[in-house]
């Protein structure tokens, strides 16, 4: 009978010290609500320096709201489709202000009811409070339906069609423009996805020349935790390139143009040519020849579909939509750093000074530099020139190991390798990792850990040695950004 009870009070001491333990538990603190400031112009832009540039600015950011119809918009805003993965850039960038990353309500779910998208079937993994996204297969198939890893894909399968909309002419028919695949993509194991990068800021990191951005690498491979990243580089004249997941764009000029003819289905000065599908412009043994006839040019415009207005007034207004999107992110203000409240009490600042130097101290910040350097001298606005840029990356792409690879490759940038993403702005995002799987900083740091990451020690070996209290130290860090 002792013996029974003995086991019996070490059986409730360890369920005590159990629930204390839960008690106390590392907690990420959320969503920082509030407005910290973000969306804002850079000041010297604010202060109309040089004389115009605020005009540009404030008619980039309209026309990145803009809704975009297939034709007969009277607005203008005409060219969406044949197929698209929204009808507007701020659809996709709006969290926590435009040009942010996903909303926490998906505009994209609402497409097959509210007429932007009637023809179509919602896929599965498109949700009503899930990450807006796009996705990829990456690999083709056999005739068959079975994958064939010998044949990399990796394009944007595009999730609509124009196909029942009023405005999409002759292009009617879901066998004219059939959507993707998508539920054998899942069921066979082949589909990856990518969420919106978040645009603050994206002029500081566009006017890093490359021998600041080299240097900074130099210093991070000064290091004993296995990080060696490299970076991507672009395909015309060899120039590092960095922007995107894995950094697979130059400029925020073809990061624009891109998104516009791929995202939007738009074609411009930079993608003249509507946009088929993987597959249908005849790769992966297809033998297909494109889009149908019945399916070009809906707009009735010709080709591109966005262009210069040289005869519009007032000046900002004879841009091509994608340079007014591209100044609008270019001259957008990096996100401010804000307080943090957790479980409804604000989180002290000595807390908050003594995560950001465990952060740096466990090895966070080889890779997440607070600083990759100083921009260099600017021809656009004063804010641009030798300004630091507080991004909290390194630019580089790194591996990430098993656990994060997508098996997609672009530029120079290998299946398994992401740029580092940029963590300023993290306090206020809500979908984490680059496919959205998580909403939460804990989930995203284990994510870390997988075989052949470069992030396996500081984010394993040094992260989950630490204390309760020191790992919520650097949550309550994190979510100040």
């Amino acid at each position: 009978m002792i013996t029974k009870k003995a086991r019996l009070v070490s059986v409730l001491t360890l369920a005590a010290l159990f629930l204390a333990g839960m008690a106390v538990a590392q907690t990420d603190p959320g969503v920082q609500s509030g407005n910290r400031g973000t969306g804002a112009a850079l000041s010297s832009v604010a202060a109309n320096s040089p004389s115009g540039i605020l005009s540009f600015f404030n008619d980039g950011l309209t026309r990145f709201q803009a809704v975009e119809s297939v034709s007969g918009s009277p607005s203008g805003n005409n060219g969406l489709g044949p197929r698209f993965n929204s009808n507007s850039c701020s659809s996709c960038h709006a969290q926590p202000a435009f040009g942010g990353t996903g909303p926490a309500t998906n505009p994209q779910f609402q497409f097959t009811s509210n007429g932007v998208a009637p023809g179509n079937t919602m896929p599965s993994f498109i949700t009503a409070n899930g990450p807006t996204r796009e996705a990829r297969f990456p690999f083709f198939f056999n005739s068959n339906g079975s994958v064939n890893t010998n044949s990399p894909n990796g394009g944007v399968e595009t999730i609509f069609t124009v196909t029942g909309r009023s405005d999409a002419g002759t292009c009617t028919s879901n066998t004219l423009l059939p959507q993707p695949s998508f539920a054998t993509a899942i069921s066979e194991n082949n589909i990856i996805f990518r969420i919106p990068t978040p645009t603050f800021g994206a002029g500081l990191i566009e006017n890093l020349d490359d021998s600041t951005l080299l240097n900074n690498q130099v210093k991070n491979l000064n290091n004993n935790l296995g990080i060696s990243g490299t970076f991507n580089h672009n395909g015309n004249d060899g120039t590092i390139s960095r922007f995107g997941w894995k950094a697979q764009n130059k400029s925020l000029h073809i990061f624009s143009g891109e998104a516009y003819n791929v995202e939007m289905g738009i074609s411009n000065l930079l993608f003249p040519q509507d946009r088929p599908l993987p597959g249908e412009d005849g790769s992966g043994g297809t033998g297909s020849v494109g889009l149908t006839p019945g399916c070009l040019n809906l707009s009735g415009t010709g080709y591109p579909e966005d262009t210069s207005n040289p005869a519009a007034s007032p000046n900002a207004a004879v841009l091509d939509d994608v340079s007014a999107f591209a100044n609008f992110m270019r001259l957008l203000a990096p996100p401010p750093t804000g307080s943090v409240v957790l479980n409804g009490s604000t989180v002290s600042s000595s807390t908050i000074s003594a995560g950001a130097s465990l952060f740096a101290s466990i090895g966070c910040s080889t890779c997440h530099n607070p600083s990759p350097g100083t921009t260099q001298v600017s021809n656009l606005t004063p804010s641009l020139s030798k300004a630091p840029v507080n991004a909290f990356s390194d630019i580089e792409i790194h591996n990430m190991g098993t656990g994060l690879a997508d098996n997609v490759s672009q530029g120079g940038a290998g299946g398994g390798q992401f740029r580092t993403a940029p963590l300023w702005g993290l306090g206020q995002r809500i979908f984490l990792l680059h496919d959205g799987r998580t909403t939460n900083l804990i989930t995203a740091i284990n994510d870390h850990i997988s075989n052949g990451s470069e992030a396996n020690v500081p984010a394993e070996e040094f992260f989950d040695d630490l204390s309760t209290t020191q790992q919520q130290e650097i949550l309550d860090f994190l979510r100040s950004l």
